[in-house]
């Protein structure tokens, strides 16, 4: 059973809970992490969905999911990196993109900046079939070309990728 803290509308916790699966009410958020993991080539990171999942099965993504109860969004950000990828990274290694407010969630954006040989990563069963690292213009491709329907999302992250791309 997964927990999640509620938030309220400027993102912070109301001191409630509700189980995974359950409606929030109106008003009420939960918090979910993405992660954009780069290599020092400017490379990024990205996993393939497995065909189990329900939402976007078998696509490439990038790691994430929900922040569960009594974690922060960075200690969130680390763990998904961990149960997905089986990598441990170091806080230090992170940087807040932006955080969006949606319907009934808040998602918060990161880079993680970090060399990861490909041989090193421990895929969770269920969760990711595979790994692969794409350079910017393939991961605005893979961005722009998403069944993500949320425009401002996409925008923010092109220009992330762009800004990475210059340096």
């Amino acid at each position: 059973m997964e927990l999640w803290d509620i938030l309220d509308a400027e993102g912070n916790k109301t001191g409630r809970t509700i189980e995974r699966g359950q409606l929030l009410k109106q008003g009420e958020y939960h918090l979910v992490v993405h992660v954009f993991i780069l290599n020092g080539k400017g490379e990024f990171l990205i996993q393939k969905r497995s065909m189990n999942k329900e939402i976007w099965p078998g696509l490439w993504d990038i790691t994430g999911g929900a922040v569960v109860s009594g974690e922060d969004s960075l200690t969130g950000a680390l763990r998904e990196v961990e149960e997905e990828l089986g990598i441990t990274l170091a806080p230090e290694n992170f940087s807040l993109i932006t955080r969006l407010q949606r319907k009934n969630r808040f998602a918060d954006l990161w880079a993680a900046y970090a060399d990861i040989a490909i041989e090193d990563v421990i895929m969770q069963a269920g969760e990711v079939d595979d790994v692969k690292y794409v350079n910017a213009g393939e991961m605005i491709n893979l961005i722009l070309n998403a069944e993500h329907p949320d425009d401002e999302y996409k925008q923010i992250i092109v220009e992330f990728i762009k800004s990475n791309d210059d340096q």
